[in-house]
């Protein structure tokens, strides 16, 4: 199925890439032995990844006449190998869109058809994550999947604690709570992930702060915050989980911490591991603790679906998009714990119907956030200034600069190096 690039050879590869790309099938045929209509599909890591068949599947099933053909890529060098893509003229009918600033590149540049008039079609209220697509009121992408942040937490070492409306300030104190043992036996309240929004992100999604604005004050409050849990121990330090490159997933499947903030995605991978015997914890979600009270708000990414301004079969691609965007395409994802961008009732049933799922009241409150914002904003300026505020981050986190040197030095360097 899935064809192995790097054992091709690099101008091999060069080819397939810029005129035909290579697909899972072996095969750039417009049309198979059976008469059906074929439309490629760019993707990664195919057979990895089982919302992609899921929806190739829902949709063949409901469309017997066109079939779906992966063009599999490495998910690593996903973006590169699209661009290269692109830029030579390749017709693979839709791609997938990993992320919104590559989205914006490639609508910005005239690469993709436009969807406004599908988009347009769309219950606005019931997508987390449309908005992102939105080009000055031009839409070339429609999202299927919308993943954002919760609190998982492990139910038995929780316990009776209420996980319902935490305060930044009460999850501290939980933690704290929650920790206990030392050495080999040390147990943690709580894991906070290396990466840079598990602070950065959630301070400018719940201040309204702006990560592309020169002025990071805002990050303040929840750096004093998680470096005072790494000061008392209540969690895991950076430097440690840096250098022994600690995994999220370990942390609470082996019960060496009781809560971690992470995106809805790992839902799905805690299900298979169980389905697998990989681990026996009995998790559940809430959400994700708030700066102030009133309004859930938290932060995610989008994943959507574009259509290649040079496919060779425009209307069957349009016709898939707009499918997976839609109720069906939902219910197949939330078939199987991935979290679509279209919600409703029926289709949160369906998502909480997974075997394994938790299925409590909390862990659907997690599920229904008020605001989701996006994880970083879109601009030509988003991969630099992104750079440096995980380089400063890294130097706060491992305490080798201030929260406040390194807030400064964020400031400074966009301002100087990018703005």
């Amino acid at each position: 199925m899935k064809k192995n690039l790097a054992a091709v050879g690099p101008l091999a590869v060069a080819a397939c890439l810029v005129l035909s790309a290579c697909d899972a099938g072996g095969t750039s045929d417009t049309a198979s032995s059976d008469g059906r209509t074929v439309v490629k599909i760019a993707l990664w890591n195919y057979k990895s990844t089982p919302e992609f068949r899921a929806l190739i599947d829902g949709f063949e099933a409901k469309n017997p006449k066109i079939r779906i053909q992966p063009v599999d890529i490495l998910a690593d060098s996903y973006p590169d190998k699209i661009t290269t893509m692109l830029a030579g003229g390749d017709t693979t009918d839709i791609l997938t869109m990993k992320n919104v600033t590559d989205y914006a590149r490639y609508a910005t540049r005239g690469q993709l058809k436009p969807l406004t008039e599908a988009a347009g079609t769309l219950d606005k209220a019931s997508y987390s994550g449309l908005d992102d697509y939105n080009l000055k009121d031009q839409y070339y992408a429609l999202p299927y999947r919308s993943d954002f942040w919760v609190l998982f937490y492990n139910k038995d070492m929780v316990g009776r604690n209420d996980l319902s409306k935490l305060t930044w300030d009460d999850y501290a104190k939980l933690a704290k709570k929650l920790t206990r043992g030392s050495g080999s036996d040390k147990v943690y309240g709580t894991y906070l992930h290396t990466w840079r929004s598990v602070v950065q992100a959630i301070a400018s999604a719940q201040t309204g702060g702006d990560q592309l604005g020169g002025d990071y004050g805002f990050f303040k409050k929840q750096y004093d915050m998680v470096l005072d849990l790494q000061k008392s121990k209540a969690t895991l330090p950076f430097s440690t989980a840096s250098t022994q490159q600690i995994t999220y997933d370990s942390q609470l499947t082996t019960g060496k911490a009781a809560m971690v903030p992470m995106g809805s995605w790992w839902a799905a991978a805690l299900l298979a591991e169980k389905a697998q015997g990989k681990n026996d914890i009995d998790w559940g979600m809430a959400p994700m603790p708030q700066t102030t009270g009133g309004e859930s708000v938290t932060f995610g990414s989008p994943t959507a679906f574009a259509v290649n301004k040079k496919a060779r079969h425009a209307a069957e691609a349009e016709k898939f998009v707009t499918w997976a965007a839609g109720p069906e395409g939902a219910a197949a994802v939330a078939k199987i714990g991935v979290t679509p961008a279209y919600t409703s009732d029926k289709i949160l049933d369906t998502f909480f119907s997974v075997d394994g799922m938790p299925d409590d009241a909390l862990s659907r409150k997690a599920m229904e956030p008020g605001k989701v914002q996006l994880e970083m904003p879109v601009s030509d300026k988003s991969s630099d200034i992104d750079q440096i505020l995980k380089e400063e981050h890294e130097m706060i986190m491992s305490g080798e600069k201030s929260a406040d040197s390194g807030i400064k030095e964020m400031n400074d360097r966009v301002r100087n190096e990018v703005r």
